[in-house]
């Protein structure tokens, strides 16, 4: 198994930039990983592909406003923050863009609220590449919805005027840099479609991080150093997946995000509440013991993402499929068309 087994090639124009007006009017590739048979849906489809009984397994999580701006002090250049992870209070590990960024450089955060008393933050540690930690000096929770806003993927560069549409609409938990995006095309009216056709919905919380958009360096992906994610699924889910499952209902897994917590929180072949840390990396020859069926978007090539999809769909199937759904013109990534992996 190598690194390039996972690669394909992508035009930018199959990248999506913005979402549908309509949340469930996205397309959907649906694969049947045992035939390799593919069918093209649009979302609201989904009720064709489900049975009474199944559970849907979504991640509740919210994208944070973590993105900052900041003028270095002294000199006035302008800083990019993207908060990743809390480590107390008022010191954060965080990506910063700009020069000069060393071990005791003042930070001052901008706001979008003139005359407000903004932190001042402080590099305290240089960390792997452009990761640096910084120490703030009070915390900054209560100044995010002035001073934060919602980081968007790399690959996109349209504006979003309504920051909402990078949430899902059952997002709760706030700790994510990214949205998990197969989540995106689901609205209310769906979610009670499909409940009133006694389809069940589990909520698990799984915090995204931005390491879920890099690629994977290395030539055998087995040497890659797993990013780690904090996430929770409590006793109340575990019942309820765990009784569908004794009478015969999939376990349908929305996005990578739900996929990872569920095997992660697999204990002898049972599942378990869980809570911690999770870094989990599924690659092809990984035995799913909890997911029958996921939905998911179209992923990076050479990502994790990728290697998770296709260690539950096999290799093969997902490039055909991803070269079918350009055929198609499918739209890619986070803001793109959905998959239904069954």
């Amino acid at each position: 198994m190598r690194t390039s087994d996972f690669d394909y090639e992508l035009p930018a124009g199959y990248i999506a930039q913005t979402p549908l007006e309509l949340r469930d009017q996205s397309r959907l590739l649906v694969l049947n990983r045992q035939s390799g048979s593919i069918e093209h849906a649009i979302f609201t489809d989904l009720v064709k592909y489900l049975k009474a009984g199944d559970v849907l397994v979504v991640n509740e999580t919210r994208v944070f406003p973590g993105r900052l701006f900041a003028r270095k002090i002294p000199g006035g250049g302008r800083v990019e923050i993207l908060l990743l992870r809390k480590r107390n209070e008022r010191t954060w590990e965080a990506l910063v863009g700009g020069k000069g960024l060393t071990v005791g450089r003042q930070l001052q955060v901008e706001s979008k609220m003139p005359g407000e008393k903004i932190p001042m933050g402080e590099i305290m540690e240089d960390l792997d590449g452009a990761e640096r930690l910084i120490q703030f000096d009070q915390p900054l929770e209560a100044f995010l919805p002035t001073i934060g806003h919602v980081p968007l993927p790399p690959y996109i560069h349209s504006r979003l005027d309504d920051p909402e549409r990078y949430q899902t609409v059952y997002a709760r938990n706030s700790g994510s840099a990214a949205a998990p995006t197969a989540g995106l095309h689901f609205t209310p009216q769906l979610i009670e479609v499909l409940t009133d056709l006694d389809i069940q919905f589990a909520k698990v919380t799984l915090h995204v991080g931005l390491d879920t958009f890099s690629p994977v360096n290395e030539v055998d992906p087995q040497e890659h150093k797993m990013h780690s994610e904090w996430c929770q699924i409590t006793q109340e889910s575990v019942d309820k997946i765990n009784l569908a499952r004794s009478k015969g209902g999939r376990v349908l897994a929305v996005g990578t995000t739900s996929v990872r917590l569920l095997e992660s929180a697999v204990v002898d072949n049972k599942l378990m509440p869980f809570e911690g840390q999770t870094n989990l990396f599924i690659l092809p020859g990984y035995k799913f013991r909890m997911v029958d069926a996921m939905i998911t978007n179209f992923h990076l090539p050479r990502s994790t993402l990728i290697m998770l999809v296709s260690a539950f769909a096999g290799g093969e199937n997902i490039l055909k499929s991803y070269e079918v759904a350009k055929q198609a013109n499918y739209r890619f990534y986070s803001f793109g068309d959905a998959m239904l992996i069954i």
